[in-house]
Order: C-alpha cells, then sequence, then structure tokens
C-alpha cells in the first residue's frame, strides 16, 4: 500500500473525527478504494461514503463525516460536464481514450477527474467542481474534433452506464472461469490476472482465482472491463450452469 496514500486518509478521518467537519478526497482509482477499505480497521469510527457522482461510477471521492457528526449535510463537490462535437457531421468516433488523453494534454491530474461516460453523440465527465470553470474554457479539442462543454443541466434518463446481457456455461462459479469466458481469455491467461492485482469484487482487490461471485457484484478487470454478476439462472442439459453477467459497455 502507497503510505502517501494511508498517510492521507488517516489524517482526513482523525480530523472528521476530532473536529465534527467534513473531510473529502479526490477521486480515488480501484486500487485506492480498496486499499481504503482495507485501513477501516485502523481508523478513528467516523462515519464514511463514497459517491462518483452518479450511480455505477467506477472512480469515487470518499467523504468522511454525516449530518449526525457535523452538524450539517454538505454535498460531494462534484460537477457533471457534457461534451458534444460543435458540428455533428465533421465529428469523429472518440473513444474514452481520445477524451481523456486530450484532458491530460491541458495539465489535469487524473485525481481531479472521474469517470468518463462515452455515448454515440456526446460524453458526460465527472470532475471536482472547483476545476469544473477550467474545463469549460479550455477543452475545446479532442484528436481533429472541436469540442463543446459545458455544466450538465441533469444526466440522461434511465441507467447512466449502458450494459449488454451475456450467458455464458461454467461448471462452477469461479470469478476466474467467469473473467475467462466473457474476455475471451485462457484459463491461464484469466488466472495470471490476480497476483497481477487487476482484479476488483465490488470495490475490493481480489486475489483469489476461487472466489465465487455473490449475485449483484461489481466484477472489475483493470484494462478489460467489468461486469454486475446476476448469478446462475438454469441448468444445462449436461449440468452445467447457464450464468448470466451485465457488462459495462
Amino acid at each position: 500500500m502507497d503510505e502517501i496514500f494511508k498517510n492521507r486518509v488517516t489524517e482526513w478521518a482523525k480530523r472528521s473525527w476530532d473536529q465534527g467537519v467534513y473531510c473529502f478526497s479526490h477521486f480515488l482509482d480501484l486500487a485506492q478504494r480498496s486499499d481504503f477499505l482495507s485501513l477501516l480497521p485502523a481508523l478513528p469510527p467516523v462515519p464514511w461514503t463514497l459517491f462518483g457522482g452518479a450511480e455505477g461510477c467506477e472512480r469515487q471521492m470518499l467523504r468522511f463525516g454525516n449530518e449526525d457528526t457535523c452538524g450539517y449535510d454538505a454535498p460531494f463537490p462534484i460537477a457533471c460536464l457534457v461534451i458534444a462535437p460543435l458540428s455533428a457531421r465533421f465529428a469523429e468516433p472518440l473513444t474514452h481514450r481520445d477524451y481523456l488523453g486530450a484532458l491530460m494534454a491541458l495539465g489535469l491530474e487524473r485525481e481531479l477527474l472521474g469517470d468518463i461516460v462515452v455515448r454515440p453523440e456526446k460524453a458526460y465527465l465527472f470532475c471536482e467542481e472547483r476545476i469544473a470553470p477550467y474545463i469549460t474554457e479550455h477543452f475545446i479539442q479532442a484528436r481533429h474534433t472541436s469540442l463543446s462543454c459545458r455544466l450538465s443541466d441533469g444526466l440522461p434518463e434511465g441507467p447512466l452506464f449502458e450494459t449488454r446481457r451475456v450467458s455464458v456455461q461454467l461448471s462452477s462459479q469461479r470469478v476466474d472461469a467467469l473473467i475467462a469466458h466473457v474476455f475471451h481469455l485462457s484459463r491461464g491467461e484469466a488466472q495470471a490476472l490476480f497476483p497481477a492485482g487487476r482484479v476488483f469484487l465490488s470495490g475490493r482487490l481480489c486475489e483469489s482465482p476461487s472466489r465465487e461471485p455473490k449475485p449483484g457484484d461489481i466484477i472489475s478487470v483493470r484494462g478489460l472491463g467489468r461486469m454486475k454478476y446476476t448469478g446462475v439462472e438454469s441448468l444445462s442439459k449436461k449440468g452445467r450452469e447457464n450464468t448470466a453477467v451485465e457488462v459495462f459497455i
């Protein structure tokens, strides 16, 4: 675990507990979220919340404190920006990497930015509230496409993150078997992801390929994607388990 991160989290928790104030982190990635959860037994018993701006966000802020301990409510300082081509006719099909690369070129630290949700005609960016004006003014191009960037009036109706349903047949509900089938890997390639620290189960680092997920668990594999585990739906004629997941697009 990164000692600097450990010290920062401990300091935030202690300050919130001792002074009765809210303390917020920057956006945490999966590894930092997992590290935070492993630190909980050593922290003061201050209430905490993780939130990324909308349900389903993977990068999340950590907030210590609540209305009972602080005496008032403090929302997460997260802004949602909507990004769209100035001219849809001449726009390129932009990917998550295109948007992120252009944002990094502005000199922004990754910890200031949350999830980037890419839709066919636009994208939504979650960021720290204080840097939203800078981004709306300067984020004007990705690749060769000119962009407009503004504060969002609201999120689109329905789920923000789109998924596609995938059914696979498994002999057992091991997480390595599930990853291998969904991401089209060999069993050995899937198992190699675990010692590399690339697999997370509902926000916690998963080091055991034989773990069995529970319905509703989010399985994230860094560099490959993530899925929501639904569970076993039926048995095949050969006794294999027909398993359903929702893969995030």
